[in-house]
């Protein structure tokens, strides 16, 4: 081998070792040319376009840039259908309801979450959701379910009447708050009740409450593809988890040893169990709680200051009619709210249905394609989406298509009404809560928290916005507000 290295040398008039840049080069221009050949030429017959981009890298830079830039480039020219290549993978995004009825519809065998949320490990933990097979991953859902509902749901809303109640008592007769870190603090006190019990609200809320924050603040762009690389934000991550683990050890164990019962999601993972009899360890109970923690805190708090910060935007037009039916619901049950009264909140329910539609906080949504499947998009193109690529949608870009929401830009709450709600023109038009096959068990949940809050807000206090209405940030893997969220406040009764 050295010989013929050193034949080819001689003949090209060089010392042997000058042919190592020279090879590095030739790899590199292959590289090139196997990479652009493989959006045009090598790529699968009828897959879909390929963005052009730099190869390799051109994918992941333009993917951590921020992926609704990526998607607004993207769209005008290649359509609602179209792969972005990220190292040696392939995303394929479906923009929009037309395309995407198979995303929400397929069987967990043909389109999967598992492979492309793994990424979650680290911080949910070893044994639980993206870490199991399919099988156990339903029974587990089933416990999440079993946590969910109508019953319980009853007791949580007491519990969040409570919370709301004592928190809002203490503000002043008038003054000013940032929305978002206002209703941020309540959610996470109400969830802290509700979802991981007594002990931790009353007796180790700041500890665990600072340890949740940087667990949450380990989730990076970086993370989805490299959840284990050695940054700063996942060491605090790790280190987070594993201070947690030790804190609910204490309580879960403490809970099993003298058969203390409560009403809260902690113990109806404690209490669950599997088929075959067996029953979550303690540091999966952990990995469950925060698995519905991450889904919910986020949503709800996001959520809960949108519906604010537009609703206040558009005073003269929104708050009336929300006012209107607080009086109402008032007028029939005094100042009393439990679950049914706040399912009677039609006008509050279109109010934060329409903030989640303008700003869902979650950019993307994501499958692992498993069987090629047949996308035709509005315009009657067909493509085959390939086996093996990413599938990604995306509520914040669907949400604001004009095809799919008239005035998609605007807020208006009214669109849901019936008897012509726009999100029922065509499957898959709202999927703020996901939809299909996954769609979110915490959605009503999440409805009666926001409800709660809003209800005890509009009966007691009148808003108006400091400054302009922020602008969503979608740097951030979870999209709220950028910036302030002032508004000022002045205690009335209605």
């Amino acid at each position: 081998m050295m010989d013929k290295v050193e034949a080819i040398a001689s003949a090209m008039g060089v010392p042997p070792l000058a042919l190592v840049p020279i090879a590095l080069l030739a790899m590199l221009a292959l590289v090139f040319i196997l990479d652009g050949l493989s959006h045009v030429v090598l790529k699968p017959f009828k897959s879909p376009p390929v963005i052009a981009t730099m190869p390799l890298v051109g994918g992941m830079a333009a993917f951590l840039r921020g992926p609704i830039g990526l998607m607004a480039s993207s769209f005008p020219k290649y359509g609602e259908v179209f792969t972005v290549p990220v190292f040696h993978k392939r995303i394929t995004f479906l923009i929009g309801p037309q395309v995407s009825e198979h995303f929400f519809k397929a069987k967990d065998s043909e389109m999967s979450q598992k492979e492309v949320y793994e990424f979650n490990v680290p911080t949910f933990g070893k044994g639980v959701v993206f870490d199991v097979d399919h099988q156990t991953r339903a029974e587990q859902f089933r416990f999440f379910a079993d946590s969910l509902k109508s019953n319980r749901l009853r007791q949580y809303v007491g519990m969040m009447v409570k919370e709301a109640e004592d928190y809002f008592a203490k503000w002043a007769d008038e003054g000013t708050v940032d929305l978002l870190d206002t209703l941020s603090e309540l959610i996470v006190l109400t969830a802290s009740r509700c979802l991981l019990g007594r002990e931790i609200r009353e007796t180790l809320f700041s500890e665990v409450t600072t340890l949740v924050h940087d667990l949450d603040k380990g989730m990076v762009p970086l993370s989805v593809f490299f959840p284990y690389a050695p940054i700063e934000a996942h060491r605090k991550r790790d280190a987070a988890r594993k201070d947690l683990a030790a804190i609910f050890d204490k309580v879960i164990q403490a809970r099993r040893e003298n058969g203390v019962t409560e009403p809260d999601v902690l113990q109806t993972f404690i209490d669950a169990r599997y088929k075959d009899g067996s029953r979550l360890t303690n540091d999966q109970v952990l990995g469950m709680l925060i698995a519905v923690l991450f889904a919910g805190q986020h949503t709800s708090s996001i959520t809960s200051t949108w519906t604010g910060l537009l609703s206040i935007a558009n005073k003269e037009k929104v708050m009336p009619v929300l006012e209107a039916e607080q009086r109402k619901v008032m007028g029939k049950h005094g100042t009393k709210i439990d679950f049914d009264i706040l399912t009677e909140m039609d006008e509050l329910h279109f109010a934060i249905k329409e903030a989640l539609r303008m700003h869902p906080p979650l950019i993307m949504l994501l499958r692992m394609c498993h069987v090629p499947f047949k996308v035709t998009t509005t315009k009657g193109k067909e493509f085959v989406v390939p086996k093996g690529h990413i599938v990604a949608t995306s509520p914040a870009f669907a949400h604001r298509m004009d095809g799919v929401f008239p005035e998609a830009d605007s807020y208006k709450p009214e669109r849901f009404r019936e008897p012509n709600p726009e999100d029922k023109n065509q499957f898959a038009s709202f999927i703020g809560f996901g939809g299909g096959r996954h769609g979110c068990m915490g959605e009503t949940f999440a409805y009666m928290q926001i409800k709660t809050i809003w209800s005890i807000l509009l009966r007691n206090f009148e808003f108006d916005l400091v400054g302009k209405l922020p602008e969503p940030d979608y740097e951030g893997m979870v999209v709220g507000p950028k910036g302030s969220c002032a508004v000022r406040y002045k205690r009335r009764k209605l």
